[in-house]
């Protein structure tokens, strides 16, 4: 330990002894009365109020959707009341879930969401693998390829889809053979299979940044792992699904997640304004039935189609239950999206 050190550190001990032998009044003043302290507390309180304005712009619109979906039809025309109701009621979820089938369409939704969102994983996870373990050429330019994806609006995505596929015939050997082993009948049109080609081609929502994030996360996993596993004998396949996968759980849980609430939520390709949905096949009677069937006016509340507030507060009502199951899953999965993220290194 040079003089320097010594002097510096004995320095510092003469100055703490003494300002604890020091009065209280002295040692107060001397900690709180200061610019430096009167920066800290400013600086503190500006925290405070700008986070309690973000949360409130950003909340207010929930509470007063979960305060709505509690009041009834009088509770609207009261102009006393503002949030509490006056005469609560579960009208607008009783109605909702028995009219418009809310248990049926949500299993429907979970069924497709839950299998597309796999298909999307796996799929991203083995093209993500591709770009960030293995050199070839062409493979900035892939990677260059799926970073363009991300700014393509889905409706480009759609047009080909239709362009090439919706209207098919003996001209289009590939809609031929699909209608030829009775994957479809009739078409695209009315029909869930657009949406898992498109995730068995890699476009489907939001696969360029799902595949971003697998490969930022695979660059970072050490070679030395697959040098093993190849000197031992293992294929590259066995490899990826033995090796890689199993300690990628978190990066494949966030993604598996993130398509799962894209798709849970889609309105796009479940309208008839898509090209491959028409409405009647979400509206009719022997159709399926998904969540978004049920933001909208049950018949037994018909009689107040009027009332523009109320049949705004029943939509609203709707959503909360179409968000709900996400928030649920969110709960369970949070650590490991979390997880996930900062080990895609697309933050920090």
């Amino acid at each position: 330990m040079d003089n320097n050190t010594r002097i510096k550190r004995e320095s510092k001990n003469r100055i703490r002894v003494d300002f604890e032998r020091a009065p209280l009044s002295e040692r107060l003043k001397s900690k709180f009365l200061n610019s430096f302290f009167f920066k800290k507390v400013i600086f503190f309180i500006f925290k405070i109020v700008l986070l309690v304005g973000v949360s409130y712009v950003i909340l207010y619109p929930y509470i007063t959707k979960i305060f709505g979906s509690f009041m009834s039809p009088s509770d609207f025309e009261d102009v006393t009341v503002v949030l509490i109701s006056k005469n609560p009621t579960f009208d607008q979820y009783k109605y909702i879930i028995m009219d418009n089938d809310y248990f049926l369409s949500l299993l429907n939704t979970f069924l497709i969401s839950a299998s597309v969102a796999l298909i999307q994983t796996l799929v991203c996870a083995l093209v993500a693998y591709g770009l960030a373990k293995f050199k070839f050429k062409g493979n900035n330019l892939l990677f260059f390829i799926v970073i363009f994806t991300m700014m393509v609006p889905q409706e480009s995505i759609q047009y080909a889809m239709q362009r090439y596929f919706l209207r098919f015939g003996t001209s289009n050997p590939i809609g031929y053979l699909l209608e030829a082993l009775g994957i479809i009948k009739g078409g695209f049109i009315n029909s869930l299979a657009p949406l898992y080609i498109m995730s068995v081609t890699g476009l489907g929502f939001k696969n360029g940044l799902f595949i971003f994030m697998l490969r930022q996360f695979f660059k970072g996993v050490p070679d030395e792992l697959e040098e093993s596993a190849y000197v031992d004998g293992s294929s590259t396949f066995r490899t990826f699904f033995n090796i890689i996968l199993p300690i990628s759980i978190p990066m494949l849980i966030t993604v598996f997640v993130f398509a799962f609430a894209w798709q849970w939520t889609d309105e796009f390709y479940a309208s008839s304004s898509s090209g491959f949905y028409l409405s009647s096949y979400w509206s009719s009677d022997d159709a399926i039935k998904l969540i978004s069937n049920i933001a909208r006016m049950p018949e037994s509340l018909d009689s107040y189609s009027s009332k523009t507030m109320y049949v705004s507060a029943i939509k609203g009502t709707g959503s909360i239950l179409i968000v709900l199951p996400l928030i649920i899953v969110y709960l369970f999965v949070q650590n490991k999206i979390v997880e996930g993220v900062e080990r895609s290194g697309i933050v920090g």
